[in-house]
């Protein structure tokens, strides 16, 4: 047998494609699906590298590498994030291409799966830069995109003003308003009610549910919540309002821990009015790494990938992980937790309160009719809650983990649509 030295093991767990392929090979096997249908999920069905010239505030010219990878189109257009950070890599958003796939099967809204990044730091551009950048990239990328063929949405370091960018990039190029080919856009151009709390929204239903399904108390508990932005700070907000104890939250440069709870509310404001956690009050200012492994019931790993891996995994003393990031968790992470009896509600279930609505939100712009808050909140809590007891069903049936009964019955419902479909020869 061969030996996998420490270097090769962290390549592999840092590599988030090929930890997705782990996990599908798994599911796969469990379900015994069809070899050559494994192959097509296995693979991107499109993939497209563009250079991104863009002329910079101090007249120089810089050329920038953008992605758009589209996993899987068989249950519906493309769906996806596009993401802005010098970390981007096409392993990475082939990745991230593959879990909205999942993610989409998995609250069986009718999407595949597609993901977008540009290789920048948009911390040190302006503006204007970044405008120019994102309709060079829209017009890039024009050939593969639209309302029913891929539709992009905000992620890492993007949001509405993006999305309000390349909404108008496309319709400038098509002639005609297209509010559908993007989500995650400004209320006042398309959006829908209640996007923006969507995902945060989505991770605490996800906890309430698997408290439920653990017999664990439903309010009291402490959490430990990983990230402080769109999901991370949201989905912490909202467990404090549950009556939960959020004892520890981060941002990019550190963490705050105070075991009797934090103010939520007013953690939140600092952050707004400094920019960073450190310096607030009443609490003590620690590391991102023994943020991690902080006394708690419930924790929130919602910052990025490869947060949770071989190294730290036996170090974790939460009862319940619902990972509200996209593959924080490594498959080898995932053997040590599980056999330590580690409930992880995952990723491709506990953060697709984004996806929901943005489905809601294509489907609004489509009608031209939109729905009130609550509405929204309402029809989202339905199918996360709807979902939560298919994952548990799916990993109940194959004696397995959450994860991998989520793959599975993500995967069987890809499978479902390509055998309808056939293949095209």
């Amino acid at each position: 047998m061969a030996v996998i030295n420490t270097k090769d093991l962290q390549r592999l767990e840092s590599n988030p494609f090929l930890q997705m392929q782990k996990r599908l090979e798994k599911a796969a096997e469990l379900i015994q699906l069809d070899p050559g249908i494994y192959r097509i999920l296995a693979t991107p069905c499109h993939e497209l590298t563009v250079s991104v010239p863009v002329k910079m505030d101090d007249g120089s010219l810089r050329v920038f590498t953008g992605y758009r990878v589209q996993h899987s189109i068989a249950r519906g257009p493309a769906k996806g994030g596009i993401r802005y950070s010098p970390e981007v890599s096409l392993d990475e958003v082939r990745a991230l291409s593959a879990w909205m796939t999942w993610k989409c099967a998995v609250v069986n809204v009718p999407f595949g799966g597609g993901k977008g990044g540009i290789i920048c730091d948009p911390r040190r551009m302006s503006q204007g830069e970044l405008e120019r950048l994102t309709r060079r990239y829209t017009a890039n990328i024009l050939d593969i995109i639209g309302p029913e063929r891929d539709v992009p949405a905000p992620d890492m370091n993007t949001g509405e003003q993006t999305m309000a960018w390349l909404m108008d990039t496309y319709s400038m190029h098509t002639r005609a308003m297209t509010s559908s080919i993007v989500t995650g856009k400004p209320i006042g151009l398309g959006g829908s009610q209640g996007r923006h709390e969507a995902t945060g929204l989505g991770v605490a239903f996800i906890v309430r549910e698997s408290l439920r399904h653990l017999g664990m108390p439903s309010t009291g508990c402490r959490v430990v919540v990983q990230g402080s932005g769109n999901v991370g700070g949201l989905a912490a907000l909202f467990l404090h309002e549950m009556g939960h104890k959020v004892v520890g939250i981060s941002d990019m440069y550190g963490a705050l821990h105070n075991d009797n709870g934090l103010d939520i509310p007013l953690v939140r404001t600092w952050l707004k009015e400094k920019g960073r956690l450190e310096g607030f009050p009443n609490a003590d200012y620690i590391d991102n790494a023994q943020l991690l492994t902080l006394e708690c019931e419930v924790l929130v790993p919602a910052a990025t990938e490869n947060q949770i891996t071989s190294a730290n995994a036996a170090d974790i003393h939460a009862k319940v992980i619902v990972e509200g990031a996209n593959g924080p968790t490594s498959a080898e992470a995932d053997a040590i937790l599980e056999a330590r009896g580690v409930f992880v509600a995952p990723d491709i279930l506990a953060n697709a309160g984004g996806v929901t609505v943005s489905y809601f939100e294509w489907v609004q712009n489509r009608m031209g009719y939109f729905w009130e808050e609550q509405m929204v909140f309402d029809r989202m809590e339905r199918i996360m809650v709807d979902s939560f007891a298919d994952v548990v069903a799916s990993a109940k049936k194959y004696a397995t983990s959450q994860r991998i009964g989520a793959y599975c019955t993500a995967i069987d419902r890809v499978n479902y649509c390509l055998n309808l479909r056939g293949i095209y020869a």
